[in-house]
């Protein structure tokens, strides 16, 4: 497993994180402690959750999962996105952060999160308060490392100026959505990051799973799958099913495929490395739902792509990219 630099702190995080949003609702809470202690063991040291990853199932999962390995864990956790029904139960107010901070830190069963994302902008509060309220949680000790989530290049930057005007921690890491049929950071959160020294951790680096090859033209998507319609309301992706279901992306599925069947591996692990190979990118998340797709995911770790390879995959979605544009 190779480990890079966070953005510019000096902490190594793997290459691969493990994501997740699956436990608890593809994966229950034996297997899932199961997988992260797999992960583990493979050299996987960064570990990705948020307070509202099945209502908070996930963190009380990862919780059991690093009784006795916290030392060996760089943990992620995020705060923001709805998490109740209450007029404050969102947002990246002081009020929402410091109840929720609490929270994660029990389910999470530590006194301490090493990165600390905002998981959404939040337009209603003034930034300056949201900084003030992360800045008193990092030297409270409850937070190391503060990051973004989904936010615009102008956001970040306005917060690194807020926090150094104002002598604040300052954000260190963005999670943004990354992989062959989305590379829409290229445009400007890219070179942001590469220009304020900010880690790109990416997740969905699968594209929702839709570069695995699973998917195929005139079928509806698996029944198990995250484009899946399911009853209980948790995945909210089928209604971008049609949209992703174009020629331009299953030619890139194909390119993809070409690829693993020249290294004698998995799509999977093709659209993984591709993510890996971009040096602005610090680390990929992956969300496994079973224990195949966990070593489908790792053996990414193990391949090499050429130049050439690289380049081959960077035109073939750079072609599709135009004809979207178009």
């Amino acid at each position: 497993m190779e480990y890079r630099q966070l953005g510019t702190t000096g902490v190594r995080v793997s290459t691969i994180a493990y994501g997740t949003f699956p436990l608890g609702t593809y994966t229950d809470t034996a297997a899932g402690v199961r997988m992260i202690h797999a992960a583990m063991d493979r050299g996987v040291n960064f570990i990705d959750t948020a307070n509202v990853y099945f209502h908070g199932r996930s963190e009380e999962i990862v919780g059991k999962a690093l009784k006795g390995r916290r030392h060996a864990a760089v943990l992620a956790s995020k705060v923001g996105r709805v998490a109740g029904a209450g007029p404050n139960e969102s947002g990246s107010s002081r009020y929402h952060i410091v109840r929720e901070v609490e929270g994660s830190l029990r389910r999470l069963q530590t006194d301490y999160i090493d990165v600390y994302y905002i998981h959404i902008p939040d337009p209603t509060t003034p930034l300056e308060e949201t900084f003030r309220a992360l800045d008193d949680l990092v030297r409270q000790g409850k937070v190391r490392y503060l990051g973004t989530s989904h936010f615009a290049a102008w956001q970040i930057v306005h917060g690194l100026w807020l926090a150094e005007r104002n002598r604040l921690a300052p954000w260190v890491a963005e999670q943004p959505r990354y992989c062959l049929i989305d590379r829409a950071i290229e445009q400007e959160v890219m070179p942001m990051a590469q220009a304020h020294g900010i880690g790109i951790v990416a997740h969905s680096p699968l594209g929702g799973g839709f570069l695995t090859g699973k998917y195929k033209p005139g079928e509806p998507p698996p029944p198990d799958s995250r484009f899946a319609a399911r009853p209980d309301g948790i995945t909210s992706l089928p209604q971008h099913y049609d949209l992703m279901m174009t020629e331009p992306n299953l030619a890139v599925v194909d390119a993809v495929r070409a690829l693993a069947r020249e290294h004698s591996t998995t799509p999977s692990a093709i659209a993984l490395a591709w993510v890996m190979a971009k040096p602005f990118v610090s680390s990929a998340i992956i969300g496994p739902k079973n224990p195949f797709q966990l070593e489908d995911n790792l053996a990414a770790a193990d391949i090499a792509l050429s130049p050439q390879n690289i380049a081959y995959l960077d035109s073939v979605s750079d072609f599709a990219r135009s004809l979207v544009r178009t």
